[in-house]
C-alpha cells in the first residue's frame, strides 16, 4: 500500500498553478499590446485623418487606459494573492510574470534582428 503524501502534492499544483497563471497574465498582456500595435499600424484606414487636438487626446486616452489595462493584467492577481497574506506566492507570480514577459520582448527583438 503506497501512501501518498498530500502536502507534496498540493506544494505541486500551486507551484504548476503559479506557472501557469503567470504565463497567461503574461500572454494576455502580450496579446493586449499586439491589438493595440495593430490598431495603431491602422489607425489612419480605420479612423481617417484626425486633427492635431484631438489625436492627440486620443493617443493620450490610450496610454491611460493601456497603463490601466497592463496594470490590472500584470499585477491584479499578485496584489490579490498579498492583501490575502500569500506575500510569498504573490511575490513569486510577479516575479514570473515579468520574466515571462522579458522573454516575450526577447523573442520578438530577435526575430526583428533576423528578419532585417
Amino acid at each position: 500500500m503506497q501512501i501518498i503524501n498530500i502536502n507534496n502534492k498540493n506544494k505541486f499544483m500551486r507551484k504548476m498553478n503559479v506557472i501557469t497563471s503567470s504565463f497567461l497574465q503574461a500572454l494576455a498582456t502580450f496579446a493586449y499590446v499586439l491589438v493595440i500595435v495593430e490598431i495603431m499600424n491602422n489607425g489612419q484606414k480605420l479612423f481617417g485623418n484626425a486633427n492635431n487636438l484631438l489625436g492627440g487626446v486620443a493617443m493620450l486616452m490610450l496610454l491611460v487606459v493601456s497603463a490601466a489595462v497592463c496594470g490590472f493584467l500584470v499585477f491584479g492577481k499578485p496584489v490579490m494573492l498579498f492583501l490575502e497574506n500569500q506575500k510569498k506566492e504573490a511575490l513569486k507570480l510577479l516575479y514570473l510574470t515579468i520574466g515571462w514577459l522579458v522573454a516575450f520582448t526577447a523573442i520578438i527583438l530577435a526575430v526583428a534582428v533576423l528578419v532585417q
